[in-house]
């Protein structure tokens, strides 16, 4: 079944609510709409139910301050925050030069180009998640 998108915000009706996540949470999806990894997810979220708002990081870049506060609650070294498959990443070397990389000089490279950024990041407060894995979206969601 389709789900309304209402104001950026996907909705479908389901019976019950997540465990993990209390229904009043406002979940964010940083993704780029031709990722097929951030459709899966997306696909999941809908599935499970799950309200979510839904945005396209290359096309509206994720801030400097939020990047270092996903990447504070995530606890995730900042390596996992890199695209690596991308083009951005291979055209700007970055395997090399972010072992040589300040976290913050890191953060800033995240923030002037969204397809450096791995996708989906999905923000649920108390959470966040990089990338997309079935049962790390199970274990948090469902």
């Amino acid at each position: 079944m389709e789900s309304p998108v209402d104001g950026g915000i996907r909705r479908q009706d389901a019976v019950g609510s997540p465990s993990s996540v209390g229904s009043s949470m406002q979940i964010r999806v940083y993704q780029y709409p031709k990722c097929s990894t951030c459709r899966r997810a997306l696909s999941w979220l809908d599935g499970h139910g799950l309200k979510y708002q839904a945005r396209d990081l290359v096309a509206d870049p994720i801030p400097l301050a939020t990047l270092k506060d996903l990447h504070r609650r995530s606890k995730l070294p900042i390596a996992r925050f890199f695209n690596t498959s991308g083009e951005s990443y291979r055209a700007g070397h970055y395997k090399d030069r972010l072992k040589a990389m300040s976290e913050s000089e890191a953060l800033a490279a995240l923030a002037a180009d969204g397809k450096l950024v791995k996708r989906p990041i999905v923000d649920a407060g108390n959470i966040v998640l990089v990338g997309f894995d079935d049962e790390a979206f199970a274990e948090h969601f469902a």
